[in-house]
C-alpha cells in the first residue's frame, strides 16, 4: 500500500487525479479462512484491522452483504466521547478515545477527528447535580472533564437561548473537551485500506445466509457467493445481530429499534462544539460542510425498515429550536434511520456465544460509533486468544443470565445515554 502524503496529493493533482490506484481490492471469497467477520462497517473493519495488524491473523475476511460503512457506520451523528457514567464504560471508550487521538496516522487516512468538545447541558438543580457527580466519576477514572457556570456556557455556545423563560433554561453545563466528531465514510475508508493492505479479503454483496454448524460448533458459513469455512465466526452486524444470531439458533437480548438524524441546509460556522442535554435527549452539532446535524431518540419499536417517524422529527426539531432558536430559520435537507441493536441494559456484548466458534459484538444500542477502534481492538482480541481482554470482560453475553447488567441510566434502553 503506497502511503498517502502531501507530495503524492501534489502529484496526483497534476495528473488531473487520475492516477490513483484502488484503495482495497474486491476478491472473490476463497473456500476458508481461519477468521470470518461477518459485517463491512466500522466495528467490523476494525476487528479485521486488528487480527491482521497486531495479532498477526492474515487469513481474515470481512462479509458485508451490501456496501462498506452502508450500514450504521454511514447513519450516526458522529459524536465521539468517552464521558458516560458507568465506569466500566468509562474505561472502555476512554481506550477508543485515546485511539481515535491516533486514529488518522495509524491508517495513514484523515478521518477528520475534531477534538471540539462536548457539552452536557444542565436545565436545573438537579441536572447540575448529577452533572457534578458525573464529573466527579469520571476524574476517579482520570479522564477530563470540567463543570461549567451557567455564564460561561454562554460565552462558549452564544446561540443558546439563555433567557429565564426559556423552555429549557440553562442553568450550566458539564464539558469533555476531548470530545467531538468524526467523518464516519473515512472511518470506514481508512480501516478498509489498511486492512486490505495488511491481506484482509472484503467481500462486500455477501450475505451471510446460515451458518455450518455440526456437533454445536461452527464450521463455516452459507453465502449468496456461495459457502466459506472458518475455524471462527464473528458477528458484527449493528442492528441485524438478533437476525443473523437467530440463524444459528440464538435468541439475543436485543431489540432492533430505529434512530433517526438529520441534517440542514449548511450555514456559516455557528456551533464549534457538540452540545447535548442531561434532561432532554436532542443533540446537536455542525458538519464540516456547515449542515446542523441534529439526533434524538429512538422511534422506540422493533423494526428494520429505516424509515422514521414523523412525530420523533418534530420533537427533536422542537427541542433543537427551543435550544438555538436561529435554527428555526434552516431548512432541513435531508433525514435519515439507521436501525440500532437495543441491549436490554444499554449496554454492548462482546465475546463468546454458546456456539463454540461463533462469537458476537453488537448491542450497542446508539453509541457504536464512538467506540469504533475500542471495539475492534477488543473483539480482535478475544478472537486471537481465545480470552477477553479485561476491558470488555464486563460485556460478556453471560451476564444477562447472572443477573450482572451495566444499566447506564438505571431505568433501561429507552433513557440510556447517546
Amino acid at each position: 500500500m503506497a502511503r498517502y502524503s502531501t507530495l503524492g496529493l501534489l502529484g496526483a493533482g497534476l495528473s488531473g487525479h487520475k492516477s490513483w490506484p484502488r484503495a482495497w481490492r474486491a476478491p472473490d471469497p476463497k473456500p476458508r479462512y481461519d477468521i470470518v467477520v461477518i459485517g463491512g462497517g466500522g466495528h467490523g473493519l476494525a476487528t479485521a484491522y486488528n487480527l491482521a495488524k497486531y495479532h498477526g491473523v492474515k487469513s481474515v475476511a470481512v462479509l458485508e452483504r451490501g456496501w462498506i460503512g452502508g450500514g450504521n457506520t454511514g447513519r450516526n451523528t458522529t459524536i465521539v466521547r468517552s464521558n458516560y457514567r458507568q465506569p466500566q464504560l468509562q474505561r472502555m471508550l476512554e481506550y477508543a478515545l485515546k485511539l481515535w487521538e491516533e486514529m488518522t496516522d495509524e491508517l495513514n487516512y484523515n478521518v477528520m477527528f475534531s477534538q471540539r468538545g462536548a457539552v452536557f447541558l444542565g436545565h436545573s438543580d438537579s441536572d447540575m447535580t448529577r452533572l457534578a457527580e458525573r464529573g466527579d466519576s469520571l476524574r476517579a477514572q482520570g479522564i477530563d472533564a470540567e463543570l461549567m457556570s451557567r455564564a460561561e456556557v454562554a460565552r462558549l455556545i452564544p446561540v443558546l437561548n439563555m433567557s429565564p423563560e426559556a423552555r429549557f433554561p440553562v442553568q450550566g453545563g458539564l464539558i469533555q473537551k476531548r470530545g467531538g466528531t468524526a467523518r464516519h465514510d473515512a472511518v470506514a475508508w481508512g480501516y478498509a485500506r489498511a486492512a486490505d493492505a495488511l491481506g484482509v479479503d472484503i467481500i462486500q454483496n455477501c450475505e451471510v445466509t446460515g451458518f455450518a454448524l455440526r456437533g454445536g460448533k461452527v464450521e463455516g458459513v452459507e453465502t449468496t457467493r456461495g459457502p466459506i469455512g472458518a475455524d471462527k465466526v464473528a458477528i458484527c452486524v449493528a442492528g441485524n445481530s438478533g437476525h443473523v444470531a437467530g440463524l444459528a439458533g440464538l435468541k439475543l437480548p436485543i431489540e432492533s429499534h430505529l434512530l433517526q438524524a438529520f441534517v440542514s441546509e449548511p450555514v456559516k460556522p455557528m456551533i464549534d462544539t457538540v452540545i447535548m442535554s442531561q434532561s432532554i435527549h436532542c443533540y446537536i452539532s455542525q458538519s464540516d460542510k456547515g449542515e446542523i446535524v441534529l439526533g434524538g431518540d429512538p422511534d422506540m419499536y422493533p423494526t428494520y425498515s429505516q424509515r422514521g417517524m414523523a412525530l420523533r422529527t418534530e420533537e427533536v426539531a422542537g427541542q433543537a429550536i427551543a435550544l438555538v432558536p436561529a435554527l428555526s430559520r434552516l431548512r432541513m435537507l435531508r433525514c435519515w434511520a439507521g436501525t440500532t441493536d437495543m441491549s436490554f441494559d444499554g449496554s454492548p456484548i462482546i465475546g463468546e456465544t454458546p456456539v463454540d466458534g461463533l462469537y458476537l459484538n453488537g448491542g450497542w444500542c446508539y453509541g457504536g460509533f464512538k467506540a469504533t477502534p475500542g471495539s475492534g481492538a477488543l473483539y480482535a482480541h478475544h478472537l486471537a486468544t481465545g480470552q477477553a481482554h479485561e476491558l470488555a470482560v464486563p460485556f460478556n453475553l453471560a451476564r444477562f443470565a447472572h443477573g450482572s447488567t451495566i444499566d447506564e441510566a438505571g431505568v433501561g434502553p429507552k433513557a440510556q445515554d447517546r
